[in-house]
């Protein structure tokens, strides 16, 4: 090398190296990332230290639990997750060009989603792309961005979710929070209820794994509504199968009850608090700076259109 005896510093890290990190990252330990591998242990671990190596520091802190990134992990799982996403696109790009309409997506989501929405949007992207696969992950209110952030899927689903800078919302719309109650109540035939109507009513309302319940946390409070009197549910065919039992009011959105609603089994009149409705927000996010596949762009369509449907459909039953 021209002037002198230089050290060539540059990284020569292989696709393989990559794929074993990004393994030991999500699964914490050497041991499970080889079990879902399908691979020796002794293997992976070779590929980890050899990688760091190649940089010169530990990627990982080595504790009694598990593995944890060390922050040059952290800036190499950054790296990674685009690495292998852009992976992913390029095959997808591939085969487009061979006339092969293909690929794999995966989806973050809540429960109450997959009732109607998602659904719905698997059957629009079956018809049109019957080649791509599609993976479905339900996941608490908190959880789908992380897994976004992370590369563990390519499109999350979720309401309320706090701006990001690893996150690109592609789509959103607006649901109101209400009154969940049977036909038959007295409470059914009004045009909107306030918290304060419903103290005497024994509630159901979301756990913390939903984001609408930090909206109605001091909405709740302001109408002095104590926990005495609700019933707390981690999912929505809980609290709508209380609801049908009558055993209370259950405070949520319309989604995830479309088939009673649409049957009259159940009524949904919404809430207000101030001057205006409690309104939840449900987007369809991305991981941003990392371009989708094909597949995943088509289901992205697909998912933001079944999104305006349901939130039109909702406003023309108001």
């Amino acid at each position: 090398m021209i002037g002198g005896n230089v050290t060539d510093t540059r990284y020569r890290i292989h696709a393989a190296s990559l794929v074993y990190f990004d393994a030991v990252r999500r699964a914490g330990s050497i041991r499970e990332a080889a079990r879902r591998l399908n691979v020796a242990s002794s293997a992976v671990n070779r590929q980890i230290l050899a990688l760091e190596a190649e940089l010169q520091t530990p990627l990982f802190k080595r504790l009694p639990n598990g593995l944890r990134l060390t922050s040059a992990g952290e800036i190499l799982s950054n790296h990674v997750t685009g690495v292998l996403r852009d992976a992913e696109r390029l095959q997808s790009e591939l085969d487009a060009l061979k006339g092969l309409d293909a690929g794999h997506v995966e989806l973050v989501t809540l429960e109450g989603l997959c009732h109607h929405i998602v659904p719905n949007a698997i059957a629009a992207m079956s018809m049109r792309h019957p080649r791509v696969s599609v993976g479905v992950s339900i996941m608490g209110s908190a959880e789908i961005p992380r897994a976004i952030a992370y590369g563990d899927a390519d499109l999350g689903l979720a309401f309320e979710v706090p701006t990001q800078a690893e996150l690109h919302r592609k789509e959103a719309a607006s649901f109101r929070l209400g009154a969940v109650v049977l036909p038959t109540s007295p409470l059914a035939t009004a045009p909107h209820l306030t918290l304060t109507d419903l103290r005497a009513e024994k509630l159901i309302v979301p756990k913390d794994n939903f984001a609408n319940r930090v909206q109605l946390n001091p909405a709740m409070l302001h109408a002095e509504i104590s926990r005495a009197s609700r019933y707390e549910a981690g999912s929505i065919d809980l609290m709508k199968q209380l609801v049908l039992r009558g055993l209370g009011v259950a405070l949520m959105t319309q989604v995830g009850l479309e088939a009673e609603l649409a049957s009259g089994n159940l009524i949904h009149v919404p809430l207000r608090h101030g001057k205006g409705y409690l309104p939840s927000a449900l987007g369809l996010y991305a991981r941003n700076g990392t371009a989708l596949s094909l597949a995943a762009e088509a289901f992205a369509q697909h998912l933001s259109k079944a999104i305006l449907d349901a939130a039109t459909n909702e406003q023309s039953a108001s």
